[in-house]
């Protein structure tokens, strides 16, 4: 009993460890491309297996029809010159989609490097003035300056901003209208107004940042024409409300508001991207700040870097947009792939008479790597979608608001805990 124990026992052992045996796909490269020669998933295969296997049946028909005595050929002269002509297109095609992908690469890290910096300033440098300093609103139209805790909840809010700004560009990027999106549930400020509808009206009311909407009361109302063209060549149209339900639930509200908003469907031919809105939301807390004596540990200096920060996102923001809206021309597209074309033609017809059968394999394998090029080119011109070669933009984001809210959660702010140090020998 005791060795058929010992027996099961190692048998189970042995099993446990065979999988850690189990050579890895990372592993195999260091030795062998092989593993990525026979990989299907994440290849081109999928988008160039019906234009390669095209060029394969008109290559079988020139090799049958050379086999029942049809002398079908070219002369050898022709290929040599389209052969050059196809491989600096090619070149060029696929130099100029990875220089947009690079392009929108570099802007997007542009954009989480401003966020991280300026969440850390007004993390940091925002801060209550010193209590030596006569804070009483004596002067006129000026507000009573906030307690701490007002200040910290303020400052979140501003974070949030921060980090809800590549997350609404993600999306307005990939032309994903509105606020329904399940990613914008805790990185919204809860108090930030949804921008539902195109539009909104401001009235002044109590002092804070914070903002809370209004229902909609309106009724009888026409709905608006989505069905016009983009006059301003958006990655979308970039009304919020066109991908939306109609609804007229109340939004979130909080209790002190410093301007309330008012959604109003008249205001169909004016429209803003989310991102410019949330752009400037986080220039008027810094103005807030400024106003209320809330940056002077670092002066005019520190809060104009801080604008320059929201300015530099913007810009970024132009520059993803201008990759975003212009493709490459339909007509070079179109003549790439007449050449590269007539060229897969033409080769059957010029090594049929000296290879015969073997015709077949070598056309399909020259047809495969040229519109693999081709495919690879088209496929990553356009990186913010959302096909595996794109850019993971879910992945940046996630990383971000993982690095945020630990700002938010464990980091102390301002001057908290540096006034001073115990030395260990007691008052003096």
């Amino acid at each position: 009993m005791s060795d058929i124990g010992t027996k099961g026992s190692a048998k189970r052992t042995l099993t446990s460890v065979l999988p850690s045996l189990r050579p890895k796909r990372k592993h195999l490269r260091k030795y062998s491309w092989l593993p990525d020669v026979f990989r299907i998933k994440g290849s081109i295969i999928s988008r160039i297996f019906w234009p390669v296997t095209t060029n394969t049946l008109f290559a079988t028909i020139i090799a049958y029809a050379w086999h029942n005595g049809y002398r079908i050929m070219l002369t050898n002269s022709v290929v040599p010159l389209l052969s050059v002509v196809v491989g600096l297109i090619l070149v060029f095609r696929n130099g100029s989609s990875y220089d947009r992908f690079w392009e929108g690469r570099k802007c997007f890290a542009t954009v989480i490097s401003n966020v991280r910096n300026l969440s850390r300033q007004i993390w940091v440098n925002v801060a209550l003035p010193p209590s030596d300093q006569d804070d009483t609103p004596s002067k006129k139209g000026k507000a009573p300056v906030p307690t701490a805790s007002q200040l910290h909840r303020i400052k979140s809010e501003a974070l949030h901003l921060c980090l809800a700004f590549p997350f609404a560009l993600k999306h307005y990027l990939r032309g994903e209208d509105g606020l329904s999106w399940s990613d914008y549930h805790d990185v919204l400020p809860k108090n930030f107004a949804r921008f539902d509808e195109v539009g909104y009206q401001k009235s002044k009311s109590d002092l804070t940042t914070s903002y809370h909407t209004i229902s909609n009361k309106s009724s009888g109302r026409s709905s608006p024409d989505l069905g016009r063209g983009d006059a301003t060549k958006r990655v979308r149209p970039k009304r919020s409300k066109q991908n939306l339900p109609s609804q007229s639930t109340p939004l979130l509200s909080d209790a002190v508001t410093h301007r309330t908003v008012e959604f109003r469907p008249f205001a169909d031919d004016n429209s803003l991207p989310l991102p410019l809105i949330i752009a400037h939301e986080i220039s008027r807390l810094l103005f807030y700040f400024r106003r209320e004596g809330l940056l002077e540990t670092v002066g005019p200096a520190g809060t104009n870097a801080m604008n320059a920060l929201v300015q530099s996102m913007v810009d970024n923001m132009t520059a993803m947009e201008r990759v975003a809206n212009t493709p490459i021309p339909i007509s070079y597209g179109i003549h790439l792939k007449q050449c590269v074309t007539l060229y897969l033609f033409a080769l059957p017809l010029t090594l049929v008479n000296d290879l015969g059968w073997m015709t077949i394999p070598i056309v399909t394998v020259v047809a495969f790597t040229f519109m693999g090029i081709e495919g690879i080119a088209d496929e990553i011109e356009m990186p913010f979608g959302n096909d595996p070669s794109d850019l993971p933009l879910d992945r940046y984001c996630h990383d971000l608001k993982e690095e945020i809210l630990y700002i938010i959660e464990r980091l102390p702010d301002s001057g908290e805990g540096i006034y001073g140090y115990d030395d260990g020998e007691g008052d003096d």
